[in-house]
């Protein structure tokens, strides 16, 4: 079940909202429980029960912790088991892959693994709470319903943001729905939804119908097009996912931390990782790269932290080489800033600016291809178009007016505007019965696109 569905907006939301509102406080964590596994469930009618044992497992872990004497030793077990689990799922047929070519013959036969939703972020999650229990920055729960709830509470549960037990715990003890904070969540939710549909849909449709064809027929017009395209779907998918979880977890008394912060005006890689997936960055930040030694160690260990952490960024997004390039390749230009190059770019805050938004739009198009020579192929057509022929296909096929108006509002809305206004326009916009108006308006276009369009992907449900 996805937040863009009829089955879910209609059905499933009204439903565990008002019976959630009206039952006693005190059953609320059990029905919420209860929500989350069905909504799971809806989607993965026998991964739900890999889940329940990743709690049950993790819990007692984090009880473990608590109360044995070889603490290490038994976050170790937890944290290898947790790790086991999401690397066969995910990485076991890729690996077997990867030793069959370095061989140069095939021993073990490839499984055919079909991939839990959502197993990286609660898989993270998991490993979150028992290692802030081992740091003592938060108690062991002594029930099971509320870890329970961390790791599968249906809002952030599909593509997050990655909740820290630590920052939720008290909410999960104690909250209060407030009809602000339902007020506000509605229009974070509609905000996403219309992120989500009304843009995020239509500019994948031109960006996938373009991707899709051979590499020889695409000129450099329509290589750029869709790479253009791609840069603001996937942020507007992703990002619209985002404000749905963070709207709905206010709508149900729950504070869900930022994921996204503009990150198209970065003018630094290294700043845009500050900005983009926000949850996911400060996860590594926090369990790997400080664990290896972080900066404290010298230049050539901080880089070696560095490329070990961009490594590890690339290969949780999916068992691919396509993958870890694009980890790495984001790593290369974050350890050449550090070597001095930020301080040239510095100079400048468009040529900065620029330059980042060209890496991140080139990474993007390794990212989607998921196959080097092709990406490389594309990227050369995109560079050096007059080295190619014009192909055999026009870019008017692929891209309408529509499309043209609904980019440049993407790329208007994704950090401009919102520069440009006041913080006391802001403010009065937040305030006003206007937004609300606006959002019942976005939220019936946003209903009327799901019902007429069969086409509504999600980019981040692989990982």
């Amino acid at each position: 079940m996805v937040f863009s569905s009829s089955i879910f907006l209609w059905g499933f939301l009204p439903i565990v909202f008002i019976i959630n509102y009206f039952i006693q406080p005190k059953y609320s964590n059990g029905f919420l429980l209860i929500a989350s596994l069905v909504f799971y469930a809806w989607g993965e009618p026998y991964f739900v029960f890999l889940m329940m044992f990743m709690i049950l497992f993790n819990w007692l872990i984090g009880m473990g912790i608590d109360k044995c004497a070889n603490r290490k030793m038994a976050l170790a077990a937890g944290i290898l088991i947790d790790l086991i689990i999401l690397g066969y799922c995910k990485y076991a047929a890729f690996g077997i892959e990867v030793l069959h070519r370095l061989l140069g013959k095939e021993i073990f036969s490839i499984p055919q693994i079909r991939l839990p939703i959502d197993i990286s972020f609660f898989t993270f999650q998991a490993i979150s709470y028992i290692v802030d229990v081992y740091r003592k920055e938060t108690k062991a729960q002594k029930k099971i319903i509320n870890v329970a709830l961390y790791i599968s509470f249906f809002p952030q549960l599909i593509a997050g943001p990655i909740v820290k037990y630590r920052d939720i715990n008290e909410q999960i003890e104690k909250r209060e729905i407030t009809c602000e904070g339902v007020g506000g969540g509605y229009r974070r939710f509609v905000y996403g939804l219309a992120k989500k549909v009304l843009i995020s849909n239509i500019l994948g449709k031109s960006a996938d119908s373009i991707f899709a064809l051979e590499i020889t027929n695409i000129n450099g017009i329509m290589a750029w097009a869709a790479a253009l395209l791609y840069t603001f779907q996937i942020y507007y998918d992703f990002s619209g996912y985002s404000d749905m979880a963070i709207g709905l977890g206010e709508m149900f008394g729950f504070h869900i931390p930022e994921n996204f912060s503009f990150p198209y005006l970065s003018s630094s890689i290294q700043e845009f990782w500050r900005r983009w997936h926000i949850s996911l960055s400060s996860w590594f930040k926090e369990y790997v790269y400080i664990p290896l030694g972080g900066n404290r160690k010298g230049r050539i260990r901080t880089y070696v932290n560095l490329f070990v952490v961009f490594f590890l960024t690339g290969l949780w997004h999916g068992a691919s080489f396509s993958f870890i390039i694009w980890g790495l390749y984001h790593g290369f230009f974050s350890i050449l800033e550090r070597l001095g190059w930020k301080k040239i770019l510095d100079k400048s805050r468009w040529i900065s600016w620029l330059y980042c938004f060209l890496v991140v739009n080139f990474g993007w198009v390794i990212f989607r291809l998921n196959y080097l020579k092709k990406s490389l192929l594309f990227i050369m057509k995109m560079i050096m178009p007059w080295n190619w022929d014009s192909g055999l296909h026009s870019l008017w096929e692929y891209v309408d007016i529509k499309t043209i108006f609904v980019f440049l509002c993407a790329a208007a809305g994704c950090g401009i505007l919102q520069r440009l206004c006041s913080v006391k326009v802001a403010e009065w916009w937040k305030n006003s019965k206007i937004e609300f108006v606006c959002c019942t308006f976005m939220l019936i276009f946003s209903i009327a696109a799901i019902v007429s369009d069969t086409y509504n992907p999600f980019i981040y449900f692989q990982f």
